[in-house]
């Protein structure tokens, strides 16, 4: 009896096994450059529970290879790239010039607005995509016969939500941004009272000047959001769908908002019953380091070693900039792991190691890790602060500086701008944030508030990822304030219609009593 109950037992075990295995299909359209980075690590671990994985790519793809063991590719020819490396990288040297004093500032003016087009040309060439994918009548027949569950798609560019309605696929998205804001301000109620935007450089306590700007900032970016909106992606929705679809309606109609952000890392907000979030994700126990760098770390003894990267788009800093940080490093009783290319300073010391690539969440899960030294990316922030590693920022340009400030407002960063380093006060800061144990204490107090999840972040996804392809969407986490015109969404029409009821009110009882006036004068005049 109890061998039966036994195999019995088993057979459940291995059916539910099965059914957790049913893989689906799903159709990932993504942005390229590093918002890949993020992305493959998601279609990793949908791939490792038995899904089929089919990604979208053209032949200018930058990071996504054509061939790989846990997806397939669909490669579209099309004419200019969607992110094209070499100008990001050109951008990214011009403002790190410019911040640093090498680069005059007419210069700098005209680069920023050629930047600007470049990057509506970027968008342009996003619409060109999805034109060539949509105009080709055979690949769409395939897709539609490949029966895909769900698009999975990041809405930094605007092509996957117009391929997947295209398509009738519900959508799920991997995101931070749309197209030129965060995502938060298109889904939830933001109060820009409390809410600082990105660029502001401010935190949710903000003074009445700093609210002032944040309100300007706030109108340029919509303005911003809305140019680039109506003069490519509204466009391409209207030749495909008809011009009474709008294509903020399609962005919005998305059925689960993976957010690439953690609330013990970004400041409280307002937020919707559809958003998921997964901030630290890509955060995971460091794994054992090649020889060579462990072999160098142990060297350090009980000063234990600093990390320094700046990220993917910087390979190196401008020269003088370089000098200085090494010979401040060169000071320090620390060894020092750099991820740096190209220029090799005179002043650099023997405690430092130069590197062209580093296993970056590796380093700093090492116990001897005592320092990260970033430009403020989300993704390395997110490790430090997953491992509990203090930091010091040298933001370049987008995001970074407000990434930083987060954890300056916590008490786990110093910040330090490109244009005012120098090799005094770089030191200073790295020895102030090495030497002062308050650093490590509050990014490892917010290590273990991150870490404190009845589900791991990537867990999560994966199980909203699922979920949507199990019941076909879900609408019932939708906001009806989607399908609100403005002005219903902020009732200005109800706001209307009691003024006018009251105005009404107030004049028939303005009247009723001037009447009342008149009759009682009459009267009056009568008698007399």
């Amino acid at each position: 009896m109890k061998l039966s109950c036994f195999w019995s037992a088993m057979l459940l075990f291995l059916l539910s096994g099965l059914r957790d295995c049913d893989g689906g299909n799903i159709l990932v359209f993504p942005v390229d450059g590093s918002h890949w980075i993020n992305m493959d690590i998601i279609i990793k671990a949908l791939h490792s529970r038995g899904h089929n994985i089919t990604v979208i790519r053209s032949t200018h793809s930058w990071y996504i290879k054509e061939s790989s063991s846990y997806y397939t590719t669909i490669t579209v020819p099309v004419e200019g790239s969607v992110v094209n490396k070499e100008y990001i990288t050109k951008i990214v040297k011009n403002v790190m010039d410019f911040q640093s004093g090498e680069l005059p500032l007419m210069t700098f003016l005209k680069v920023s607005v050629g930047m600007f087009s470049t990057f509506a040309e970027f968008h342009q060439n996003v619409c060109n995509f999805v034109a060539a994918i949509l105009n080709n009548d055979g690949l769409i027949q395939t897709m539609k016969a490949s029966n895909f569950d769900l698009m999975l798609t990041d809405p930094a560019w605007g092509g996957g939500v117009i391929l997947g309605k295209y398509l009738n696929l519900p959508l799920v998205y991997n995101v931070r941004w749309v197209i030129t804001k965060d995502a938060h301000s298109c889904l939830a109620p933001s109060p820009i009272s409390y809410i600082p935007l990105t660029g502001t450089a401010y935190t949710d306590k903000m003074t009445f000047l700093q609210r002032v700007n944040n309100v300007i900032l706030n109108v340029i970016t919509q303005t911003q959001y809305s140019l680039v909106v109506m003069h490519t992606y509204q466009q391409l929705s209207e030749k495909y769908f008809g011009p009474s679809i709008n294509f903020n309606d399609l962005v919005l109609d998305a059925e689960i908002w993976l957010m690439r952000v953690d609330f013990v890392f970004e400041f409280p907000r307002p937020t919707m019953p559809n958003v998921v979030y997964m901030g630290g994700f890509q955060c995971k126990p460091a794994n054992p380091l090649p020889a060579q760098i462990e072999d160098f770390i142990q060297s350090s003894g009980d000063h234990g070693v600093i990390l320094m990267s700046m990220g993917t788009f910087v390979n190196e800093l401008p020269r003088g900039l370089t000098d200085d940080i090494a010979a401040a490093f060169a000071k320090l009783p620390q060894k020092v792991i750099w991820k740096h290319k190209g220029y090799i300073p005179a002043s650099l010391g023997n405690n430092t190691l130069l590197v062209d690539w580093i296993p970056q969440n590796d380093i700093l899960g090492h116990p001897k890790t005592r320092l990260f030294v970033a430009h403020g990316g989300t993704n390395g922030l997110q490790e430090a602060m997953y491992h509990g590693v203090p930091v010091v920022g040298v933001p370049v340009f987008f995001d970074q500086y407000d990434n930083l400030l987060r954890l300056q407002a916590r008490g786990g960063a110093k910040i330090l701008s490109l244009s005012t380093v120098n090799k005094n006060n770089f030191l200073s800061v790295v020895q102030e944030v090495l030497s002062d144990q308050s650093y490590r204490e509050n990014m490892q107090r917010l290590s273990r508030l991150h870490r404190d999840q009845p589900i791991q972040p990537l867990n999560s996804a994966i199980f909203w990822i699922e979920f949507v392809m199990r019941h076909k969407g879900a609408a019932h986490l939708k906001s009806e304030s989607y399908r609100m015109p403005w002005y219903s969404y902020r009732s200005v029409d109800v706001a209307c219609f009691l003024a006018a009821i009251l105005a009404l009110v107030l004049i028939t009882t303005a009247m009723l009593i001037r009447c009342l006036c008149y009759t009682l004068c009459i009267n009056k005049a009568k008698q007399d």
